[in-house]
């Protein structure tokens, strides 16, 4: 069970020089120690899908989205715009074929990741720029619940893999079931100090 959830494991990561000003809208349902209930707001984000290994997908996803976010758009009124950088950026897989470790969404489908980063609140879907590339398309989520346990340090295989079965222990414990994909936000970038990171494993309910 814990591996088909790990095959699952979406990663949210910042990278990058800018740091998030926004983070998605949520409210705490519940608290508890490292555990967290979590009502999300709805959402637009911009995403891409790409192949190749977590790392080479990870890379690849990111400078797509970025590209747009950079100005590789169009704007309502014409010419191009720049969109702030929020958290989570999320990946995930869409298929539970590859194996994962771990806010850049990748989700992967028959060996590819489908990236997304999540767009500042003042846009609408019809306020935002139009993407350049057709790699990269505009999607609205809608409100979710995830369930969340919060930890520092790197985020590595072992560690990701504890806390996901420490999520879903907690879960069970309530009686609560799972309806998604697990997934892992990382909220600074790389050069951050361990003790002062702020990682997530999420999944919804």
């Amino acid at each position: 069970m814990l591996k088909r959830l790990l095959s699952g494991l979406v990663i949210l990561f910042f990278t990058g020089s800018a740091m998030a000003t926004e983070e998605p809208e949520y409210t705490v349902i519940e608290k508890s120690e490292a555990f967290e209930l979590r009502a999300y707001s709805p959402k637009i984000v911009a995403e891409t899908r790409v192949s190749g290994s977590l790392d080479e997908a990870s890379s690849a996803g990111f400078k797509l989205i970025a590209g747009y976010i950079f100005g590789n758009n169009t704007s309502r009124k014409g010419g191009n715009e720049k969109i702030s950088m929020t958290a989570p950026v999320t990946m995930e897989p869409t298929s539970e074929k590859i194996s994962m470790t771990a806010p850049v969404s990748m989700e992967q489908t028959g060996g590819q990741w489908r990236v997304h980063f999540v767009m500042p609140s003042e846009y609408t879907l019809d306020t935002l720029p139009t993407p350049n590339n057709p790699a990269v398309t505009i999607r609205e989520v809608p409100s979710s619940n995830y369930a969340v346990i919060r930890f520092s340090g790197f985020a590595g295989e072992d560690k990701i893999a504890t806390k996901t079965a420490d999520l879903m222990a907690w879960l069970d414990s309530k009686n609560i079931t799972p309806r998604g994909k697990p997934e892992l936000a990382r909220y600074n970038p790389p050069w951050t100090l361990p003790f002062l990171r702020r990682n997530e494993v999420m999944v919804a309910y």
